[in-house]
């Protein structure tokens, strides 16, 4: 039955897994998209990001687990969720013989949406020729027709898979822009992606999956927040990292590969400490910067133990 609460998560998935025969496609996935939101789904190529969208949109059947989308259940009213939702997947093809304009005017024919009026703005946003045929246009532009589809029909969720394949920044850019004015309107968008830019550009909350597995969720200004410090000492001779790692708020330490006697320490906090202990020793040169939001990605994505993140303060 539809969920009619307008504070409703508009997906929600409960131990979510999807097995391909033997291959692992997700596990055990657990979610809440919330209404008005911008949810970034983060992983690697073959993480599970594309699997656990086309499972909770009843493309394929999961293994077990549930979801539900806008309150209804997609094993049951499947066509109801995708009549719902605006979706861009990550495999968007089209016919390629119709003219732009054709083939978006017959999507909304078929869905019995209106709409061409949102159509003509969208693509004069995106700077797309709607009277070309679809095969002679680049990537890119057929990227384009993948966009305006998605949003033509001004859905209440969006849903989209790695969106900004193949645009130029300038296009990102519009993008970016146009996420944020459905956001401002009241709508949810469901962002899958590998580019952390993009991601740190217009979401609220992120998720990150590995391995088919969810090992974090988290709001976007918190998941910032925790990018902490890096520094780079060199010592007039190699130093034990042991003291330094277990210092709380220290994350990450490692001998530098290209010099022994340079530590190389990652501080979510605890900087004190840190200069404390270094007090001890003899210092020859010490650099100290922001750990990037990708370097911080990478060392959640990298850690061995999913169980070691929420023991560092990350939210799983």
């Amino acid at each position: 039955m539809k969920v009619s609460s307008p504070h409703m998560n508009v997906i929600e998935t409960r131990s979510l897994t999807k097995y391909y025969g033997k291959a692992r496609g997700i596990i055990e996935v657990s979610l809440d998209v919330r209404k008005g939101e911008v949810f970034g789904f983060l992983g690697p190529n073959g993480a599970g990001k594309s699997t656990t969208i086309r499972t909770i949109l009843d493309y394929i059947r999961p293994t077990s687990g549930s979801a539900l989308v806008n309150g209804m259940d997609p094993h049951n009213e499947g066509a109801n969720v995708r009549r719902s939702v605006g979706y861009l997947p990550s495999d968007f093809g089209t016919y390629s013989s119709l003219t732009a304009r054709e083939y978006l005017y017959t999507l909304l024919s078929m869905m019995d949406f209106k709409g061409k009026d949102r159509v003509e703005e969208l693509s004069k946003r995106f700077q797309l020729d709607l009277g070309r045929r679809i095969k002679d246009f680049s990537r890119g532009n057929r990227q384009k027709i993948g966009l305006v589809s998605a949003f033509m029909h001004s859905p209440d969720l969006i849903i989209l898979d790695e969106p900004t394949t193949g645009l130029d920044p300038l296009m990102q850019q519009e993008f970016y822009k146009l996420v944020h004015e459905e956001k401002a309107a009241g709508r949810t968008i469901f962002l899958s992606s590998h580019i952390l830019v993009e991601v740190e550009a217009i979401c609220d909350r992120v998720a990150i999956i590995k391995e088919g597995r969810l090992i974090l969720t988290e709001r976007m200004s918190v998941f910032k927040s925790r990018t902490g410090k890096k520094m780079k000492v060199r010592f007039p001779h190699k130093i034990n990292v042991g003291p330094f790692s277990s210092i709380e708020g220290v994350s990450k330490v490692e001998v530098d590969p290209e010099d022994e006697k340079i530590l190389l320490i990652t501080i979510s906090t605890g900087i004190d400490d840190v200069i404390k202990l270094l007090a001890g020793y003899t210092v020859l040169d010490m650099d100290y910067e922001e750990v990037s939001l990708e370097g911080l990605f990478l060392h959640f994505y990298e850690a061995d133990d999913p169980e070691a993140l929420s023991e560092k303060g990350v939210s799983k």
